[in-house]
C-alpha cells in the first residue's frame, strides 16, 4: 500500500444534473425548495466519490475493508447545477498502526480554471487487523426498517433532529452519491471489515450535519469549511440525535445514538 503515496487519480468529469442533485437532496433530508440553482454541501461527497473510487479499487486496495475515518472539505463557492466539473484525487500519505493502513487522500474539484471545492479524507484500510477492530456480529434489520426522522426540538439557534436510515436507504443514498463501498450493503464485507454488519454511510450522516448547519444561511454557499470525524459506526433503523451549538460563525455539532458519540463537526458559516 505505500507504494500509492504521492499517486493521483483523475481528472475526471462530473456534471451537476437537476435529477442527480434532486435525488441526493430527498435521500439527504435535505430542503428540496432551497437547492434549485446550486447543490446542497452535502454534495461535497458525490465530487469525492466520483474519483475516490479508482483508488479504493486499485490493485493495493481491492478487496480489503476500508471505512472512513476523518474528513475535511472546503468551499470557495456555490457548487451551480448543470455545471461541469473536474474532479481530481491525490495520495498524500500512507501510515500503518496496529495492522491497519491509514491513508490520506486529497480531493481538488474546479469548473474551468476556478476552484470550487478541496477535501482531506483519512481512509482506514484493513491489512493484517481488520480496519473496525473486531465487533460481535449482529443480524441484519429489515430493508425497509427505520427509526424516527423528524424534528426534536425547535426555536434554538440550531435545530435538534433526529435521524435514521434504513437498509433501503443506504442504497438509495450509495446511488445518489456514488458511494458503493460494499459495507454498506453488504453483511460479508461488512464483517470482513470488522464491523457488526452493515453500517450507515458516514458522509450521509455528514450531510444531515450539513444541511442543518445550512440552514442557518439563506446563500447558496452556506458553508465555507466543515470536519468531521466518524467515531462510532451508526447501523441501519438505528435513531441517531443531531445536537449543535453556534458561536459566532461555527457551528459544533455532534450525532449520538443512546450514549454512544458517532461523530463530531466543526462547521464555519460563511
Amino acid at each position: 500500500m505505500e507504494s500509492l503515496e504521492g499517486k493521483t487519480f483523475g481528472p475526471v468529469s462530473l456534471r451537476v444534473g437537476v435529477d442527480t442533485v434532486a435525488d441526493f437532496v430527498a435521500i439527504t433530508c435535505d430542503d428540496s425548495a432551497r437547492w434549485t440553482e446550486s447543490a446542497p454541501p452535502g454534495w461535497a461527497a458525490v465530487c469525492l466519490f466520483s474519483v475516490a473510487p479508482l483508488l479504493l479499487n486499485d490493485p493495493a486496495l481491492a478487496r480489503r475493508g476500508v471505512i472512513h475515518g476523518e474528513q475535511r472539505f472546503s468551499w470557495s463557492g456555490p457548487i451551480p447545477i448543470e455545471g461541469e466539473l473536474s474532479v481530481t484525487g491525490s495520495v498524500t500519505r500512507v501510515r500503518s498502526r496496529g495492522g491497519v493502513a491509514f491513508v490520506g487522500f486529497d480531493l481538488e474539484v474546479a469548473r474551468g480554471n476556478q476552484s470550487l471545492l478541496t477535501g482531506s479524507s483519512t481512509f482506514l484500510v484493513s491489512g493484517d487487523a481488520p480496519a473496525a477492530g473486531d465487533n460481535p456480529e449482529v443480524d441484519e434489520p429489515g430493508p425497509e426498517d427505520k427509526g424516527d426522522n423528524d424534528l426534536l426540538v425547535s426555536g434554538g439557534a440550531f435545530p435538534d433532529l433526529r435521524r435514521s436510515a434504513s437498509r433501503a436507504d443506504l442504497i438509495r443514498y450509495a446511488a445518489a452519491s456514488r458511494d458503493w463501498n460494499p459495507i454498506h450493503w453488504d453483511h460479508a464485507s461488512a464483517r470482513a471489515a470488522g464491523l457488526s454488519g452493515v453500517v450507515v454511510h458516514g458522509l450521509l450522516q455528514a450531510a444531515w450535519l450539513m444541511s442543518a448547519a445550512a440552514s442557518l444561511r439563506s446563500t447558496p454557499a452556506p458553508l465555507a469549511e466543515a470536519s468531521f470525524r466518524f467515531r462510532a459506526p451508526l447501523r441501519p433503523s438505528v435513531t441517531a440525535t443531531l445536537t449543535g451549538t453556534l458561536e459566532d460563525s461555527t457551528v459544533s455539532a455532534r450525532l449520538v445514538a443512546g450514549e454512544t458519540e458517532l461523530l463530531t463537526a466543526r462547521l464555519g458559516l460563511r
